[in-house]
């Protein structure tokens, strides 16, 4: 028994497409390469492929087998590299989860600048906004900008950003400029996060902590979408400043009530779990990310904007 060569075994079936084909790319009878596949699912107790005369079909243990194979047979590979040569380049696949709207408008550019430096490394990215499973799933790491809960994760801060309320000009000529946190009562509407908080966190003119609850005009789980609509007018949008800080720029949004806004610091960071190994590309990828960003990004909207 190899482990090894299992897992080699498991990724030429899975990438040929059939039995048959692997046997034929590895030079070998069909019948050792289905041997080989039966005493793997024997020793691991589960069934990997489900098989037909005309097909085969990954079931969920499978597709968990083959993705873990993967990386590992990947890190395996970069550890004998590093040890042939301490100046071998990185190389390789990452697989990151990144929310949609950071990951087109920010992370996109990162990359592309750290595949200037490594071209031999590969990223395999799913932009969404949902929470991911890392392990059932088969990340190497994702990118999560909220207060972290779980503490089966690793996590390394990557930047920091802030929430900025804002407006557009004709938004507030049709409905008034807010100058306390208490004007917001007066007739006003918001945009909405699908799955964010209802109540804004603010404080009164005499210093105390209160919460804001006003109408919702529009819903969605995109940041790129509600900006535009603020923009268009439509209403009142609390939202990352790594979101709206080109619109304000341009001043096609206006920030408000800033002295008056509490916890509105977000912090974005990569994560991975406790129990994978960490190979060099995603360390150094991660390294790369944490500089690029820097505790002052380029995204800060200033007080006097």
């Amino acid at each position: 028994m190899n482990p090894y060569e299992d897992m080699q075994t498991f990724i030429r079936i899975v990438e040929a497409g059939s039995i048959t084909k692997a046997a034929e790319q590895m030079d070998t009878v069909k019948s050792a390469v289905s041997r080989r596949l039966t005493e793997l699912e024997k020793r691991l107790g589960v069934s990997l492929l489900t098989r037909t005369t005309r097909s085969q079909t990954l079931t969920e243990s499978g597709l968990s087998y083959y993705q873990q194979s993967v990386r590992i047979l990947e890190d395996l590979a970069e550890v004998e590299s590093s040890i042939r040569s301490e100046h071998q380049a990185l190389s390789g696949r990452i697989k990151i989860a990144a929310p949609l709207s950071f990951g087109l408008n920010h992370l996109n550019q990162a990359l592309r600048t750290f595949n200037d430096i490594h071209p031999d490394v590969y990223f395999d990215i799913d932009f969404n906004d949902r929470k991911v499973d890392l392990v059932q799933e088969g990340f190497d790491l994702a990118i999560r900008i909220a207060n972290l809960d779980d503490s089966t994760l690793m996590a390394k801060p990557l930047f920091k950003a802030q929430g900025i309320l804002c407006a557009s000009p004709s938004y507030l000529k049709k409905h008034g400029i807010p100058k306390t946190s208490e004007d917001l009562r007066q007739g006003h509407v918001r945009m909405h996060y699908t799955g964010g908080r209802n109540s804004w966190p603010l404080l009164t003119p005499s210093g105390n902590k209160t919460t804001v609850d006003i109408p919702t005009v529009v819903s969605a789980n995109n940041g790129d979408f509600l900006c535009q609509a603020a923009i268009d007018g439509k209403g009142l949008l609390f939202t990352p400043d790594f979101i709206c800080y080109k619109a304000i720029r341009q001043r096609q949004l206006i920030p408000l009530l800033r002295e008056y806004w509490c916890d509105n610091n977000i912090n974005g960071y990569a994560i991975y779990p406790q129990t994978r190994h960490l190979s060099q590309r995603v360390r150094v990828l991660i390294n790369y990310l944490s500089q690029y960003f820097g505790d002052e990004p380029y995204w800060r909207i200033k007080n006097d904007n």
